[in-house]
């Protein structure tokens, strides 16, 4: 018995329409699927894939801000484009966090709902590298 990885991460959202397009506009995202006026789980619902990973956004009342998110990986010469697009997406995007150097780089931003995203530059193992230095 062995778990093969994350099937998908679902967020809740007021306006799935809109978060659907924030995805797709500024990160390339590509939406696969939009339950329209048919609900099959508990509300209105659409999928998208985002470098792979199922994203399920669905319609509700977020529950706020945390620093709980989850991290893409991007290539460290595209960081900046991802920034710009999200800024002129409107969506609000965070000052950097202090790190160390090695560990990568990283853009944070909040969605339309609070739910907090990353685009990061390194790896697990470039981490752990760079803290056992």
């Amino acid at each position: 018995m062995t778990i093969r990885g994350v099937s998908h991460l679902t967020f809740i959202v007021r306006n799935v329409d809109r978060t659907s397009e924030l995805f797709r506009l500024a990160l390339g995202a590509s939406e696969v699927y939009d339950s329209g006026d048919r609900q099959f789980s508990v509300s209105r619902e659409k999928f998208l894939l985002l470098g792979g990973v199922w994203l399920a956004f669905m319609q509700g009342e977020p529950v706020g801000r945390s620093y709980r998110h989850v991290a893409f990986a991007v290539d460290e010469d595209e960081l900046e484009l991802y920034e710009s697009r999200l800024i002129s997406a409107g969506v609000e995007v965070m000052p950097p966090r202090p790190r160390v150097e090695g560990e990568g780089r990283s853009v944070y931003f909040y969605d339309f709902d609070d739910n907090l995203f990353e685009l990061h530059t390194a790896t697990l193992q470039e981490r752990l590298e760079r803290y056992a230095r």
